[in-house]
């Protein structure tokens, strides 16, 4: 441990063995996976990873060499940077989570053994999370697993992480959260404006950005009034002045429901008027919930052709909150139609995402498009994670073992059951790298990706 942690304070690290007969050295592979850009002589360990760009090679006894790579590293931080990454990016498939997978996989073909890999749940884990939290509010991204200040917050963050951490106080006692849910409320309540909508992007220095200007923002919008049904569906549980403040917010923003016309947002809207509804029923919420829905029905219905069972003429992100919230309505309403459309829509959307006993969502470098062949790669934890939250959903009315059967596979996913056959969550930090290419990991641990694997691990309980 301790020679890790110099490594890690490292600038560059100087590996200058002299021994052209040396094949591998164990404090070479230590500092390349903490990041660190090495200089080495060109044994043949060095020669194998120290290639596209993720070190320098100079010859044996070679000081004029040394010395020109040293100060060419000490002086140009953009190559050093570059090399960091690239040293991590090589090193992450070696992680002793992918390295069991890859023996356990050999294993099987070499014995010719039948039976799929069992992956054990991983414990709960919100150090990433508080670590990526201020006293203002969650930040956005973070560079490896270092939160990005220059990134600032939003509300789809804040909004997940009220739900994730109020989830974490009510169902595991955990009241280390307490501190941050009401950070997560009076962010909620910063961004809230007096028309009842709701701001999503603020810079570092709390101003709200011109993003705000630029980019649609009902998803937003949908996903607070969702956060906020959710923290009020659990009153009694905290200070009854965070409750009500939830309730104050939530009733603001009653103007603005009725207007919502993106199927996400509606989703998002019907999850937390639901959740509100369970708590306080009242037929002013239930109209809002129908009219919402039937508003998603009339999209499905113009959609629905063809052996296309969507409501969009495309599968973008975050697909399976649109048949989820249908069964939520149903919960409320006791209407058949929507129970009828969430299973059909959802076994639809199943069917594309469900292949080889294994999950592959829609890539975010193309949506998928009706009649057309999508992207293969670029799959995000966020819509592994709704897939997984929505499935424990089915599984709640339907009774159907299938359901539950694809949840587990799907929530595997985040441990190796991928086509890399590597780990998505990081059990040393308790964050989730941001996503899975066709050949490598994206390293980086934000908010959004943290968030969502939460919600799923708490679901697998």
């Amino acid at each position: 441990p301790v020679l890790l942690e110099y490594l890690q304070l490292t600038d560059v690290y100087l590996f200058t063995s002299s021994d052209p007969n040396q094949a591998v050295s164990g404090t070479f592979v230590y500092a390349l996976s903490c990041g660190c850009p090495i200089i080495a002589t060109p044994i043949p360990h060095a020669l194998e990873l120290l290639n596209d760009n993720s070190g320098i090679i100079f010859n044996f006894k070679d000081s004029v060499q040394l010395a020109n790579a040293t100060n060419r590293l000490l002086s140009n931080k953009k190559l050093t940077s570059c090399m960091r990454i690239a040293g991590l990016q090589k090193t992450a498939s070696t992680a002793w989570e992918n390295s069991a997978i890859a023996y356990a996989l050999l294993f099987h073909k070499k014995l010719n053994i039948k039976t799929s890999l069992v992956y054990s749940l991983p414990p709960l884990n919100t150090e990433h999370i508080k670590r990526m939290s201020r006293g203002f509010a969650m930040i956005q991204f973070s560079k490896g697993n270092r939160p990005d200040i220059k990134s600032g917050y939003t509300l789809d963050d804040n909004a997940r992480a009220l739900i994730a951490l109020s989830q974490m106080y009510v169902e595991r006692k955990d009241v280390s959260c307490e501190t941050y849910i009401e950070t997560c409320l009076n962010f909620i309540c910063h961004c809230l404006q007096t028309d009842g909508s709701f701001l999503n992007y603020v810079h570092k220095d709390i101003l709200f950005t011109s993003q705000n200007e630029e980019t649609g923002l009902e998803d937003s919008n949908g996903r607070a009034i969702m956060a906020l049904g959710y923290f009020i569906s659990h009153a009694g549980k905290f200070p009854d002045t965070w409750t009500l403040d939830a309730i104050r917010m939530i009733k603001q923003t009653f103007p603005v429901i009725t207007r919502l016309q993106s199927p996400r947002s509606m989703a998002f809207a019907i999850k937390g008027l639901c959740c509100y509804w369970r708590k306080y029923p009242s037929p002013e919420i239930c109209s809002f919930i129908k009219l919402l829905a039937d508003k998603l029905i009339n999209c499905y219905r113009q959609n629905n052709e063809n052996k296309w069972s969507w409501f969009e003429a495309y599968l973008t992100y975050d697909n399976s909150v649109l048949p989820e919230s249908l069964l939520y309505a149903f919960m409320a309403t006791g209407d058949t139609l929507y129970k009828e459309t969430a299973k059909e829509s959802f076994d639809f959307l199943l069917e594309k995402t469900f292949i080889d006993d294994r999950i592959k969502v829609v890539s975010n470098q193309g949506w998928l498009q009706k009649e057309r062949e999508g992207q293969k790669f670029g799959e995000q934890p966020i819509d592994v994670a709704g897939t997984v939250i929505a499935l424990h959903t089915f599984y709640t009315v339907f009774k159907d073992e299938a359901y539950l059967a694809k949840q587990k596979t799907a929530f595997n996913w985040f441990l190796g059951n991928n086509h890399l056959h590597q780990i998505i969550y990081n059990p040393a930090t308790g964050g989730c790298y941001d996503g899975l290419e066709e050949n490598n990991i994206n390293l980086n641990q934000g908010a959004e990706s943290a968030l969502c694997y939460l919600m799923a691990r708490l679901t697998m309980d």
